[in-house]
């Protein structure tokens, strides 16, 4: 991993509005003084950024969960987890570890304002980068997505698109523990490997197999949970395979991203001929139940019933490079960037993939 410079906060700032997939133009480098700090603030050291889909939808202006769109010039939106180096707040010591919205920089000072979403991280003896995996948004995305809007039930059969992605790989997991059917789908054959390991009763490869008539093959009884993290043609040919009673959960839409004009279902009437429900979420209206929830998915890991899947890029320079490559599909499980090594980084006892 190469050397950022210390002596000054490294930053990553919009350049352009990002056409199609973003590309090196649309970032600009930036270094200015480290912020000190004043009455209330901390002084933060950031360990870990995370890369999502949703990134390049604040490039584009686009106000997404609360959070305004971003003006060029402005650094980059993103959470991460950080070290506090400085603190004139009692509430924070330096050594805690916090994670909560950075943004793409290597240092940050911050009043811990609610908007930022901070959350202080107990250490367990884990990698503070699940912090940004199974113990951060993404893993309590697929706890509260599946568990409270899925409400899944021993034998029922569960379909999950973008199942090798970050959400995608822990909701498998979670799912064989409550003894359900698992089918997971992916984009290439290395991906289907991994959905498989992870406990998939069967995969389909959505860029090699024909989804519609794969589904009819493997759900004779129809779907009775579809996760959703793509939108778009899977999301409609589900709809065509449900069983009665099923519950869609609608999380993510990434094959839409891209495209310049939203996808319109046409099929949203099986719905009602199946007296099913689909609901979408959001993750911070859970966030008196994060917790309960964040011990019970920390004891799944140390007991290695579930594992997290992180696809870790190295180097903050990379960053640009790292989220163009989540829209080419090259990442599996959740993406992140790793700045500076974090305390546990040397525990591997709970088989990282």
């Amino acid at each position: 991993m190469s050397v950022i410079n210390e002596q000054k906060n490294c930053q990553w700032r919009i350049a352009r509005r990002p056409t199609g997939n973003v590309v090196n133009e649309d970032f600009s480098y930036h270094e200015e003084e480290i912020p000190v700090i004043r009455n209330n603030e901390l002084l933060l050291k950031t360990l870990y950024l995370n890369l999502a889909p949703v990134m390049r939808m604040y490039m584009s202006g686009e106000s997404i969960a609360g959070e305004k769109g971003l003006d060029i010039g402005e650094i980059i939106h993103g959470r991460g987890v950080a070290e506090v180096i400085e603190s004139n707040n009692s509430a924070y010591k330096p050594g805690d570890i916090i994670q909560g919205q950075i943004g793409w920089q290597t240092f940050k000072k911050t009043k811990v304002t609610e908007k930022e979403r901070f959350r202080k991280m107990n250490d367990c003896g884990l990698p503070f980068s699940l912090g940004l995996s199974t113990l951060g948004m993404t893993g309590l995305s697929a706890y509260f997505g599946l568990l409270a809007c899925g409400k899944p039930k021993k034998n029922e059969t569960i379909v999950v698109s973008g199942a090798a992605g970050g959400v995608g790989s822990t909701v498998i997991q979670i799912a064989k523990l409550m003894g359900c059917r698992v089918i997971g789908l992916a984009g290439n054959q290395a991906k289907c490997n991994l959905i498989k390991e992870l406990g998939c009763d069967e995969v389909i490869n959505y860029k090699t197999e024909d989804v519609r008539q794969a589904l009819d093959d493997i759900c004779k009884d129809g779907i009775d949970v579809y996760f959703d993290n793509v939108g778009g043609d899977i999301l409609s040919a589900c709809l065509d395979n449900l069983a009665q009673d099923s519950r869609i959960v609608l999380c993510g839409s990434i094959s839409e991203y891209l495209y310049h004009k939203p996808y319109g279902l046409n099929n949203y009437t099986k719905l009602r001929k199946t007296n099913s429900c689909m609901q979408g979420f959001f993750i911070y209206n859970h966030s008196d139940q994060f917790d309960e929830a964040e011990k019970e998915l920390s004891t799944w890991l140390k007991e290695k019933k579930i594992k997290p899947v992180e696809h870790i890029y190295n180097g903050f320079e990379n960053m640009p490079d790292a989220l163009s490559n989540i829209y080419d599909g090259g990442n599996f499980g959740v993406a992140l960037c790793r700045i500076r090594y974090g305390p546990n980084d040397n525990n591997q006892s709970i088989g990282r993939s």
